[in-house]
């Protein structure tokens, strides 16, 4: 089957902030009903956006999560994905921003904002600034997680990659360099929240940018990882396109494809690098 008809490039970004989005909601699902999360927060009638907002609601209720043990009313996260780290120049836009959201907000003040760095490596040049150009101090409370003191607004930064698997699976995970025991443990994580949240995004993302080892747990444990895509809205959806184009075509060339194989050419698209979005259309295309 051909599958040229949608351009590919090696080059294709990913698309982390959505998948970062639900990660973030599951590492405080335990405080759902307290927390207001909003993505891609516009500041401006310009494009200015912060690229997640968490409102805590009330505003005293105390957060034991390591990641969210600074948060006030209003928390301002900038996330850098695997490709890409964090610079000096995020530090002064973010606190820009939260600047900009108290002189927007008329019941917000800056002593009621938060502002979280996250980002897959830790940033050496941004800490080295913060320190001896800035003076502040660094704090690591836990692992992966610095708390930056001597700021008029209280400031951390996550290294996603130093947090605890055992604390911070989603977040830590969120990566493209997954090995297999990890893997394994987001599966059967996502088996324990079944239904709970949706996770379209993140396996999405994960799936792209770790097709490999997807590939490889495909073959040891099939059922599982097909449950969870089932579960997470990946596979449902294109089982049912591919069973109406197989039934139109089997009338047409006697070609009724079934549904084993319609996954394995589903995995094999992933496998070239397409997302789900581009599938989408080239299944639209070959359908028409």
């Amino acid at each position: 089957m051909k599958t040229n008809k949608i351009p590919y490039s090696e080059t294709l970004r990913l698309a982390w902030h959505p998948a970062f989005l639900q990660a973030i909601r599951l590492e405080l699902s335990d405080y759902g009903d307290a927390l207001e999360f909003q993505y891609e927060h516009q500041l401006a009638a310009a494009p200015l956006r912060i690229d997640v907002l968490i409102i805590k609601k009330p505003e005293r209720l105390t957060i034991e999560k390591n990641i969210a043990r600074i948060f006030r009313a209003v928390n301002i996260f900038e996330y850098k994905s695997p490709e890409d780290s964090l610079s000096i120049k995020d530090f002064f836009k973010v606190c820009a921003y939260a600047n900009l959201y108290a002189a927007n907000d008329p019941e917000t003040d800056l002593s009621d904002i938060t502002i979280t760095f996250i980002g897959s490596r830790y940033p050496r040049n941004l800490i080295k600034y913060l320190i001896d150009t800035r003076g502040y101090k660094i704090e690591k409370t836990s692992p992966g997680i610095y708390v930056v003191s001597g700021s008029y607004i209280p400031i951390q930064i996550i290294v996603s990659k130093k947090l605890s698997e055992n604390e911070n699976l989603w977040l830590k995970s969120l990566a493209n360099d997954l090995e297999i025991c990890t893997l394994n443990a987001i599966l059967e994580k996502g088996k324990q929240r079944k239904g709970q949240m949706p996770l379209g995004a993140y396996f999405d993302v994960l799936l792209r940018a770790n097709n490999k080892i997807f590939m490889e747990v495909l073959t040891m444990y099939a059922p599982t990882l097909e449950q969870i895509l089932t579960e997470a809205g990946v596979l449902p959806e294109w089982e049912a396109r591919w069973e109406a184009r197989g039934e139109a075509r089997g009338e047409a060339r006697g070609e009724v494809k079934g549904k084993a194989e319609e996954r394995q050419y589903f995995l094999a698209l992933l496998n070239q690098g397409l997302s789900i979005e581009e599938i989408k259309q080239l299944l639209t295309v070959e359908s028409a």
